[in-house]
């Protein structure tokens, strides 16, 4: 009997157990999905921010082309474009970062979901373990009852 309560103990400890690393697992999950999220807006404000570097650089190259008449001008407008460039490739390069972020993000969300998806398997099987557990000790219970009855009524 005790060796019954200790395991239905245990087992209802395990379950609390797991019961809050699922919690964990999933506040872990939102906050990715969150990081997802922030990272996707980036992604998408660096998009814009390259497309309005290459337009910029475009009609610098413009400016540089109509400009040959001063020299001063066209140095300048030079450095102008090789700064954008360069932005527009550190952009890029920060583009490209957050891309292969989101994508590490994208296989660590599935490693979890996956880690979640048997935490859960394994709590419904200590579920049904605890249901058998129980009806096995109501049983016995029932049958320690009767032999009590009986042995009441010698």
């Amino acid at each position: 009997m005790n060796k019954l309560r200790l395991d239905a103990d245990e087992a209802i400890a395990k379950n609390e157990e797991l019961a809050a690393k699922v919690k964990a697992l999933e506040q872990e999950n939102l906050a990715k999905e969150q990081e997802i999220t922030s990272l996707s807006h980036k992604n998408g404000l660096l998009e814009s921010e390259v497309d309005k570097l290459d337009t910029q650089v475009k009609d610098l190259k413009k400016s540089a082309d109509e400009g040959h008449a001063t020299g001063t001008q066209n140095e300048t407008l030079q450095r102008r474009l090789q700064l954008l460039e360069e932005e527009a490739e550190e952009a890029d390069k920060t583009l490209r970062e957050a891309n292969e972020k989101l994508r590490q993000t994208d296989v660590k969300a599935g490693h979890f979901e996956r880690k979640v998806q048997a935490l859960e398997q394994e709590r419904d099987q200590w579920e049904t373990k605890y249901e058998e557990m129980r009806a096995k000790y109501d049983q016995q219970e029932k049958e320690l009852e009767e032999l009590q009855k009986e042995l009441g009524t010698l």
